[in-house]
């Protein structure tokens, strides 16, 4: 037996999250070809298109762009084939983080920053992982990066960390994305959500759309594994969501947001677009 290479194998898992590689996936799983043809027809790709494609658009400052797995995508399925996803992230906050620096060091920046990181990543449906925010995100060892998570587990045990390798059955992000819809069952609004959740309002919009939607596909006779599949979500997360809207049946005031939210259109349709100052789910 030969001994492992783990700085190999972090290379690999790496090389798995650019865009060529997201783009050869979806050749191979859309045109049925070889990992060999789908090579090809992205080096023909770049010469062809290569010079024409032009700039990407600039990210905001302090801001990274990384391309991350999908968040759907369940655990122990193979990185190599795995859906990928870019999602932009807010690094440095600007005069903010410039002052915990100098207060606190680039630790306590670190560790500041990782919670909200990791946060933002979820909310655009990627997941980030140890070696993401060490060598595409903070530039620092992996084992830098452990550290810190477990500095953070310790101090801060409430403090949501969503990070693939603590996925199991896409655990915590179900659990994530029925908090948010207890909440709006709760009666708050999607700003209130954004804020204790820390995610975008826009997010908090795109999640209670797959809520109301999967509630409306079941009462027009579709079963669960069809409502994932049209949803492009995991099973366990559509049953705890019907589940959910059965439960707000027994309480008077999550029965009436519930109505709101359905009769709001969110789940089908045109999208409604977030007023200023965050738009109310139960007006």
């Amino acid at each position: 037996m030969g001994v492992r290479n783990r700085r190999r194998e972090q290379r690999e898992r790496l090389s798995y999250k650019c865009l060529d590689e997201e783009f050869k996936r979806r050749i191979c799983e859309g045109l049925n070809c070889s990992p060999f043809e789908a090579a090809a027809v992205t080096q023909v790709l770049h010469e062809v298109y290569g010079a024409y494609l032009g700039e990407p658009a600039q990210a905001l400052p302090g801001q990274i762009a990384v391309v991350v797995v999908d968040a759907d995508e369940p655990a122990g399925k193979p990185l190599a084939v795995c859906a990928k996803r870019t999602v932009c992230v807010r690094v440095h906050r600007g005069p903010e983080d410039d002052a915990l620096v100098q207060d606190g060091g680039w630790t306590a920046w670190r560790r500041a920053r990782l919670p909200e990181v990791c946060q933002e990543a979820l909310s655009q449906g990627g997941l980030l992982t140890r070696e993401d925010l060490a060598c595409r995100v903070f530039f620092v060892s992996p084992r830098t990066i452990s550290r810190d998570l477990a500095w953070l587990r310790e101090r801060a045990p409430d403090t949501p960390l969503p990070l693939r390798s603590a996925v199991h059955d896409i655990g915590p992000v179900l659990t994530h994305r029925v908090q948010i819809v207890r909440l709006a069952l709760d009666g708050l609004t999607t700003t209130e959500i954004a804020q204790r959740m820390h995610h975008s309002p826009q997010a908090v919009v795109n999640y209670l759309n797959a809520f109301t939607r999967s509630i409306q596909l079941e009462r027009e006779g579709l079963k669960v594994v069809q409502i994932a599949y049209l949803l492009r979500r995991g099973r366990a997360l559509v049953e705890e969501y019907l589940a959910l809207a059965r439960e707000a049946h027994h309480d008077a005031n999550r029965a009436y947001h519930l109505k709101r939210l359905l009769a709001l259109g969110r789940g089908g349709g045109k999208k409604r677009r977030p007023r200023s100052g965050g738009m109310r789910h139960d007006a």
